[in-house]
């Protein structure tokens, strides 16, 4: 497809084993794209205990990252108009925990496989698994490089990001020859510019070397007065009026923002060592930055259960 430019044991823990991540010694990287996915890496795999969460509430999504003429981009999917949560809306890959699987990872290449058919990395053992048909393709070049501590949503999910990197020399043609959107979930797939959601001035540049086609201004992929950055924080009077900054990014499909988009900047900021470029400030005066506080929140408003 062309891009557009309950878990084992009765426990509820996602964070997989440290061993889960794959060493990037191997790979023919240029320095730049080295620096970055070693900044990722060593991140490690997040151990944050999620037990005391039912496994409905816990999910996990894939940040996968290649290197494109020099630029590290990331995957990202427009969900069906057809569902009841969040129609339309730009995604990273990734679901709800499934009864077999066995940790984060597992999930969130498990969804990226239902939603939009990319192949499992080959050190993901699908015959070991409850969770992953192992008749799927499987893929060398996906390196599985860290998970990031968990995120919540306004709903009370608990999302934890795994991030990884698809090392094939043409990924970029690999993927547009080897994705296929799932009609019951996606919409479109295309990629962005990591470093966009520090500074959109890349993908501004990218539009006017002819690189690619942003989403029309005035229509529902970009309907905001600003031309390629718009935020607005929101109170949330069911939290106590607590506050959240709302990022949106202009791309070539549908706009990045709420989740997505605070994801992407925590994991563009670690890998280019950097805070955003002004204007774009990450949060709003007194919004609550830590999962452990937003969890303590949630629970006392009871949103999660």
């Amino acid at each position: 497809m062309a891009l557009d430019n309950p878990l084992t044991n009765g426990s509820a823990t996602l964070a997989a084993k440290d061993n889960s991540r794959q060493t990037l010694d191997h790979l023919p990287l240029d320095p730049g794209t080295r620096e970055l996915l070693e900044r990722l890496q060593a991140q490690g795999i997040d151990q944050t205990d999620l037990s005391s969460h039912l496994p409905k509430r816990l999910a996990a999504v894939l940040v996968l990252l290649y290197s494109h003429a020099g630029v590290l981009r990331v995957l990202l999917s427009t969900r069906s108009k057809l569902l009841r949560s969040h129609p339309g809306q730009t995604a990273l890959p990734g679901g709800r925990v499934d009864e077999g699987d066995k940790d984060a990872i597992e999930t969130a290449f498990r969804e990226a496989n239902e939603e939009v058919g990319l192949p499992f990395p080959s050190s993901l053992s699908t015959s070991d698994s409850a969770s992953l048909d192992a008749s799927k393709t499987t893929a060398p070049d996906i390196h599985t490089l860290c998970t990031l501590s968990p995120h919540l949503s306004q709903w009370g999910i608990v999302v934890t990001p795994v991030i990884a990197y698809l090392s094939s020399p043409s990924a970029h043609e690999f993927l547009q020859s080897s994705l296929t959107a799932n009609p019951d979930e996606v919409d479109r797939i295309f990629t962005h510019p990591l470093e966009a959601v520090l500074d959109p001035q890349i993908v501004a540049k990218e539009a006017e070397d002819g690189l690619v086609v942003l989403a029309e201004r005035g229509t529902e992929d970009w309907p905001y007065e600003e031309e390629f950055y718009s935020t607005a924080d929101r109170l949330y009077p069911d939290l106590g009026n607590t506050v959240y900054r709302m990022h949106r990014f202009r791309s070539t499909a549908s706009p990045i923002k709420g989740l997505t988009a605070e994801i992407l900047i925590r994991v563009a900021s670690i890998a280019f060592d950097r805070p955003p470029t002004p204007p774009i400030e990450q949060y709003a005066p007194d919004q609550i930055r830590g999962f452990a506080e937003m969890r303590d929140l949630m629970d006392k408003f009871g949103r999660i259960r």
